[in-house]
């Protein structure tokens, strides 16, 4: 027997849970700070990775779709300190609307009244961090293949990953359906636009979801979906108790790394956490009868993507502990924001994965173009990776 390894692309692919590890850095990073000068740098960094490595596949047609439902949560939030005001004092009375008298008991809360500058300035920064939580998500759905993301799933979280990824895939599928469908109708000389071209798309787009919906449970119940081993009592209790109490502990020490005073003790809660989820896991595992075909190699590519994110994760931590003025502006005074150089420089390290060749490049360079004149030399035929001799 001889293992042969076949050129492709699947060779040169990025595994795709280092885009999530990426992402997910830049977002903890977002996380650290209400600065709107390093929170557009976030948001610049994250859109030119994305421009210069998405492909053509249809979940990397979603990014737009964040990026709007982005501008929609800071419009919401503006709206909100219009309409129901803010607790941040101002003194630069912008307009006075007419305030809404309400009961006794909802003393605090207030309909109208005095818009400050003041306190547009602090709602802007506070839906500008959200929506730079949606952007970071948003990179990280059109960089990585969700299938491909699920079959690198270990086998104890497998039920679950379909379940996550399905529901992943479901907005892109959807923007998909609806930019052909406006597209269609473009063709047929109708419009795309406005209230009723939006109802008109809606039913064939809903009727495409469920379809397919059908057809993922009749694959599901084709390949034996939900089926585990015979695995003893006690594994079952001990794979219980150690993924549980691992997960506790790692929201609880990531609760404390993304907040302000809980840096401390945030880290070691995570990494007991960790510990304790991957040891569970690895029990877990024994119930899956499943096999992984042809897995994705986690190459050096791969580290370098991952490592970026984390390290723009660990200097916002660590410039927040240092200088946390510059990454949390006050909104009273009402001052222009300073971008601190060593914190944009840190978030600056997420061009990383721009930098690194692609699938394309890289498969270009393994496999150049022959010479002029001279003849190609034949493909070889497919083969499976285990062949006899």
């Amino acid at each position: 027997m001889s293992r042969e390894i076949q050129p492709g692309e699947r060779a040169f692919a990025l595994h795709a849970g280092a885009w999530w590890i990426w992402a997910l850095g830049l977002a903890t990073a977002a996380s650290r700070t209400t600065n709107p000068l390093l929170l557009a740098l976030l948001t610049g960094v994250a859109g030119y990775v994305v421009a210069a490595r998405r492909t053509d596949a249809p979940w990397a047609r979603s990014y737009g779709a964040f990026l709007k439902l982005g501008l929609a949560v800071i419009g919401i939030r503006l709206l909100f300190a219009v309409v129901l005001g803010s607790p941040i004092p101002g003194t630069h009375i912008l307009v006075t609307l007419p305030e809404v008298p309400l009961p006794d008991w909802a003393r605090g809360v207030r309909i109208g009244g005095r818009v400050s500058a003041e306190a547009l300035y602090f709602a802007f920064c506070d839906g500008l961090k959200l929506a730079t939580l949606l952007v970071c998500v948003g990179a990280a759905n059109a960089l990585a293949s969700p299938a491909r993301l699920l079959k690198s799933l270990p086998g104890a979280l497998y039920e679950a990953g379909v379940a996550v990824v399905v529901a992943m895939t479901f907005a892109p599928h959807l923007v998909a359906d609806v930019q052909r469908l406006r597209a269609a109708r473009r063709l047929r000389g109708r419009p795309d636009r406005g209230i009723k071209a939006l109802l008109q798309v809606g039913l064939p787009v809903l009727e495409g979801a469920l379809e397919r919906s059908v057809a993922l449970a009749a694959a599901m119940d084709a390949r034996g979906y939900g089926r585990t081993a015979q695995v003893p009592a006690a594994v079952r209790r001990t794979t219980s108790a150690l993924t549980l109490g691992g997960l506790l502990g790692v929201c609880a020490g990531t609760y404390g790394l993304l907040g302000d005073a809980g840096a401390g003790y945030g880290l070691p809660l995570l990494a007991a956490g960790l510990l304790l989820a991957l040891a569970g896991l690895r029990l877990g595992g024994r119930r899956s009868v499943r096999t992984r075909y042809r897995p994705d190699p986690w190459g050096v590519r791969a580290w370098l993507v991952s490592a970026s994110g984390v390290a723009v994760a660990a200097l916002m931590i660590w410039a927040g502990t240092s200088a946390p003025q510059a990454l949390h502006p006050p909104a009273v005074p009402l001052t222009a924001p300073a971008l601190p150089l060593w914190p944009a420089a840190a978030i600056l390290v997420g061009l990383a994965p721009a930098l690194l060749p692609g699938e394309r490049s890289a498969r270009r360079d393994a496999h150049p173009r022959p010479a002029a004149g001279a003849r190609p030399a034949p493909r070889p035929t497919p083969r499976s990776e285990e062949t006899a001799q």
